[in-house]
């Protein structure tokens, strides 16, 4: 049995079907109750606290770990989840990183995130660590203001970076949960190239087939709206990114070809596949 967290997201979901598909038993983990595919068993838990994992690691070989906000909530202790898994009789972990713990060391996420790395290659089990970049999906942010008045307001217009599909990583995912040849491997995550902002809007005003307008936002304004949704020291932090990328943000990785045998998807692709949210 193979466990994912955080399955109902961008990555755990297209995760959680390809590993049913691919005929394992699967729990998907998530903090609330969720429709699944047909044989998936759903285990609601929190991984703030990991002793509430107990129930859904029992009987598991493997273990997809995606913590998102659950790395920063106020006491929690992601190693423990290691911990737990290991206790569980988990031999394999796959742990979604994030590129910034090399291009962007010293901030404080990405110190804990390579902190659990360094928990993760020291457990005593087999692991792969995943480093993706932007993703694709986080053009959802437009969505709204796309439906009501065709435009994409974003800074830096002109600015780009190889953001990957979500589907991608999950597809990476997979094949290092299923196959042992990727025991001990990291994956840098991009896409197959640099797109920016008013790139993917004319992405998605093809993939719609209308006119999608452009507006660039200055600094100021997105720091507004992003603070809006997340704390003021990560919007400040993703828009040094965004607005001033370093040679190593800029690099399109060949790993998702190495791993899949393909080139990843374009964002035209991914805004196709995604079309209907933004109708």
């Amino acid at each position: 049995m193979i466990v994912v967290t955080g399955a109902t997201g961008n990555i755990g979901r297209p995760l959680t079907q390809a590993l049913a598909a691919a005929g394992q038993q699967v729990t998907a983990v998530s903090r609330h109750t969720a429709a699944m595919p047909d044989g998936v068993r759903h285990v609601a838990a929190d991984l703030a606290e990991p002793a509430g994992l107990k129930p859904a690691l029992a009987g598991a070989k493997a273990l997809f770990l995606l913590l998102s906000g659950d790395l920063h909530a106020a006491g929690a202790s992601p190693a423990d989840i290691i911990g737990q898994a290991a206790a569980s009789g988990v031999r394999r972990v796959v742990l979604l990183s994030t590129l910034g713990v090399v291009t962007r060391p010293f901030g404080p996420t990405r110190i804990a995130m390579r902190a659990l790395e360094d928990t993760l290659r020291e457990s005593g089990l087999e692991w792969a660590i995943l480093r993706p970049g932007g993703f694709a999906s986080n053009a959802l942010w437009w969505a709204e203001s796309v439906r009501a008045q065709q435009v994409v307001a974003a800074p830096f217009g002109d600015v780009g970076v190889p953001i990957i599909d979500p589907a991608d990583i999950a597809e990476v995912a997979a094949a290092c949960l299923l196959e042992d040849r990727h025991a001990g491997g990291v994956y840098e995550l991009t896409g197959p190239e640099v797109i920016t902002p008013r790139q993917q809007a004319a992405a998605i005003a093809g993939a719609l087939g209308s006119p999608v307008r452009f507006h660039e936002l200055t600094r100021d304004e997105a720091r507004t709206a992003m603070a809006q949704s997340m704390p003021a020291e990560l919007a400040d932090d993703t828009l040094d990114i965004l607005g001033s990328p370093s040679p190593a943000e800029l690099r399109v990785s060949p790993d998702v070809q190495r791993v899949l045998g393909r080139a990843p998807r374009p964002f035209a692709e991914w805004a196709a596949r995604n079309v209907a949210a933004f109708r």
